[in-house]
């Protein structure tokens, strides 16, 4: 049996081996005796020329597709003459050559990855197939340098572990939302050729961030006596994280005061408070209400953020007066000076709105003397004569100094009391 060896792909023509000479026939008997060549494979691949002897590549002839990934690849030929009638065996080897690059399944792959995976977390991968065999099929990986993944190579049995990837850094989806690597695969033929696929990491949320708010203290004002449904601020927080774990739900602190919610509710989407109870800065002149923003996460996180309501007077307090002590009646002859009665003021405003000043009636023999805050004294300011008036109504204003300004009166009936005095009088006259 003879042995011949050619590369695949050779060219039409190419030399295969001197078969004629091989066999030990003469050149001149091949006509004769009607030498010819029969191949159970593929008749055309191979020729012999009657003239010369030689065996020729005569059509194109492809390993792969004869012999696919069977590491023995050889064309068989049966070499047939008559008189006598001999057969012989020739055995011509098709060799590999790198004619395929390795190619992986498919040009992109879409990977999907949580951003809470831990560290060290193995992804596999699908690896690339080489139509060519032996070093022209031996295949080595190739990472895009990144700083997320390293690539793990298949180990010499297959089986334990194939080709992946292996978490090196741990992934931040709000940092890093999506990540694009090639892996690149080169066969060990001369020359080498190269496939490669592109991964795309997409990274999945993980609520990992909680709501933060736009300030941790609202300082607002809101005047007494608004209506209900009044808008007192709008708070907001916002959140990094994606979908519901994004999705922020605002609330009042579990330990708020009981005043609060009486007074104010907020709305658990746009985070309005508004007002909903009676605002009085004479019951209450600030409120200091902790809010809460909560993701709706698997397992919730939460913000927080304290908003002060200062309540701001509105002047709707009428001043009050009183007159504590009288000593009446007066007797005629009271020196200049005597203190007839004292009067206190108050007024449950703030500031200005609760500032009085009295003012007294006209034509009247007395006059207002401030003693000391909220106090007035009335005071006797020129002598009495009960002839000419035996009875004085005395009225006192008391307005504060709001504007517009609300005012009270208050009056008392002053009696002069007799001092026997007549007989000088009658004299006179």
């Amino acid at each position: 049996q003879i042995h011949y060896s050619i590369p695949e792909e050779a060219k039409h023509g190419t030399f295969v081996g001197r078969i004629a000479q091989d066999l030990g026939l003469e050149l001149t008997e091949l006509v004769p005796r009607l030498f010819r060549v029969a191949s159970k494979d593929r008749g055309d691949l191979l020729e012999v020329n009657l003239q010369n002897g030689i065996l020729f590549v005569n059509s194109r002839i492809d390993r792969e597709e004869l012999c696919g990934r069977s590491a023995e690849c050889s064309i068989h030929l049966e070499v047939i003459v008559d008189r006598p009638l001999q057969v012989f065996h020739v055995e011509v080897e098709v060799r590999d050559i790198n004619d395929n690059p390795p190619r992986f399944p498919t040009t992109q792959k879409n990977l999907f990855i949580a951003e809470s995976r831990p560290l060290d977390t193995w992804f596999p991968l699908e690896g690339a197939s080489d139509a060519d065999i032996g070093i022209n099929a031996v295949l080595t990986y190739r990472l895009s340098p990144n700083d997320y993944f390293s690539l793990e190579k298949p180990s010499n049995d297959e089986r334990v572990k194939g080709l992946g990837l292996v978490l090196r850094k741990s992934l931040d989806r709000e940092e890093t939302p999506e990540i694009i690597l090639v892996l690149t695969v080169t066969d060990g033929g001369k020359p080498e050729l190269t496939g490669s696929v592109q991964l795309l990491i997409t990274v999945l949320d993980a609520n990992d961030n909680a709501p933060v708010f736009d300030r941790s203290l609202y300082t607002v004002k809101l005047p007494e006596n608004v209506p209900n449904g009044t808008l007192v601020v709008k708070v907001n927080a916002s959140d990094l994280d994606e979908g519901v774990n994004g999705d922020i739900m605002y609330s009042f602190s579990t330990d708020i005061s009981p005043n609060v919610k009486y007074k104010f509710h907020i709305d658990p989407v746009s985070g309005e408070i508004i007002v909903k109870g009676y605002i009085d800065f004479e019951e209450c002149k600030s409120y200091e209400i902790l809010i809460e923003g909560i993701d709706k996460g698997q397992l919730p996180l939460s913000g927080h953020c304290k908003v002060i309501v200062q309540v701001e007077d509105i002047n709707d307090n009428v001043p009050e007066l009183e007159f504590k002590s009288l000593s009446l009646p007066i007797r005629e002859n009271s020196p200049v000076g005597t203190v007839i009665a004292l009067i206190s003021v108050s007024d449950r405003d703030t500031g200005v709105n609760g500032q009085v000043t009295c003012s007294l009636t006209s034509h009247v023999p007395f006059k207002l003397v401030s003693t000391f805050k909220n106090y007035y004294s009335l005071v006797l300011d020129s002598a009495l004569d009960r002839e000419t008036t035996a009875d004085y109504k005395v009225v006192v204003t008391a307005r504060d100094g709001g504007s517009p300004s609300l005012w009270a009166t208050a009056s008392v009936s002053v009696e002069v009391a007799d001092v026997n005095d007549h007989h000088h009088h009658h004299h006179h006259h």
